[in-house]
């Protein structure tokens, strides 16, 4: 009976290796990460960028991609570890849900900014 007992509390209390994400060094750690990617492409961007634009976008978005993946592994404990492969299957359903709202936020603001701004040429034109 006692084994059992300790058994149950060993299924559902014991981190193992997921203890070492739970102290204060690693939610530092985590900070001081998002931080930098944070500051990286605000400095970038306030700067005027790099000559190339391709450049100054893939470094904003390499941030922005590492910066979610520190706040997955640091915030959200979710590492190769995770029970009955649930983890996976949410961050996988989440990446397509937010590629989803952005490629529709994109195609939407793209079309409203050429459809509905005013033409120019026939709508200013000169009285005399």
């Amino acid at each position: 009976m006692m084994a059992h007992s300790h058994n149950h509390h060993d299924a559902h209390h014991g981190h193992g290796d997921h203890a070492e994400h739970t102290t204060y060094r690693g939610y530092v750690t985590g900070f001081v990460l998002a931080v930098i990617l944070t500051v990286i492409p605000f400095g970038i961007v306030m700067g005027g960028g790099f000559d190339s634009r391709f450049w100054t976008i893939a470094v904003v978005v390499l941030c922005a991609v590492a910066q979610v993946l520190v706040h997955m592994i640091y915030f959200l404990h979710m590492d190769s570890n995770a029970e009955e492969g649930w983890t996976l299957l949410s961050t996988i359903f989440t990446i397509v849900v937010v590629v989803i709202m952005i490629a529709g936020s994109l195609w939407v603001m793209f079309h409203l900014n050429t459809n509905m701004m005013p033409q120019m040429n026939h709508e200013l034109q000169v009285m005399p």
